[in-house]
């Protein structure tokens, strides 16, 4: 299981309802139903992903996180994971009001694209830049927002949203964000996970 996933798997209690928003094939919920207990659903816009989910035995409802998050009622879950899809929706602010009134805490993991990598390719090359985190060309990225870990910290500010844990993943390399350092882990980080509520 990748660590992203590890990190992700930490940062929530035994026996709690989780909420795996873009859940893909199911492997995070699958590990967190047989790891930690957890009461785990998903919301997935990938027939072919339901698919693997419902083969697992695992409870997942075909839709779009944009358009269906409505149906869950208020605090109906204790945790929503939504990981590195923030930036592919047209309203990714609409999204995250509807994370933290459908769960208390939410996991959001991003893709940086302030990471040193991605600046130098196009300071350099000219060209988006393809990395490990952002795999994609230009013309067939589901991106639509590009986002670095700074712009997600400011955004929680403004928002006036708590950043409960703030993580930031380079390679196998685990380390906190916080506002002393806000600046070199931007610059140096591939991904960040944040645990946040309102």
């Amino acid at each position: 299981m990748k660590k992203e996933f590890q990190i992700i798997a930490g940062l929530i209690e035994n026996k709690s309802r989780v909420l795996d928003v873009g859940c893909g094939d199911g492997t995070l919920m699958k590990y967190l139903k047989e790891k930690k207990s957890v009461d785990t659903r998903g919301l997935e816009i990938s027939k072919n992903n339901v698919r693997d989910c419902t083969s697992k035995g695992l409870s997942v409802i075909e839709g779009n996180a944009e358009k269906d998050l409505h149906q869950f009622p208020n605090l109906s879950f204790d945790y929503v994971v939504l990981s590195q899809t923030l930036q592919a929706f047209y309203n990714p602010e609409k999204v995250m009001d509807e994370l933290l009134r459908v769960a208390n805490k939410a996991i959001v993991t991003i893709p940086n694209f302030g990471h040193w990598k991605v600046r130098i390719h196009l300071l350099l090359k000219g060209t988006m830049p393809v990395t490990k985190t952002l795999p994609n060309e230009w013309y067939d990225t589901p991106n639509l927002h590009m986002c670095t870990i700074k712009d997600f910290f400011n955004f929680c500010y403004n928002k006036k949203i708590e950043l409960y844990k703030s993580i930031a993943l380079n390679g196998e390399k685990i380390s906190t964000i916080n506002s002393g350092n806000i600046n070199i882990k931007n610059f140096s980080s591939e991904l960040g996970i944040f645990l946040i509520k309102k």
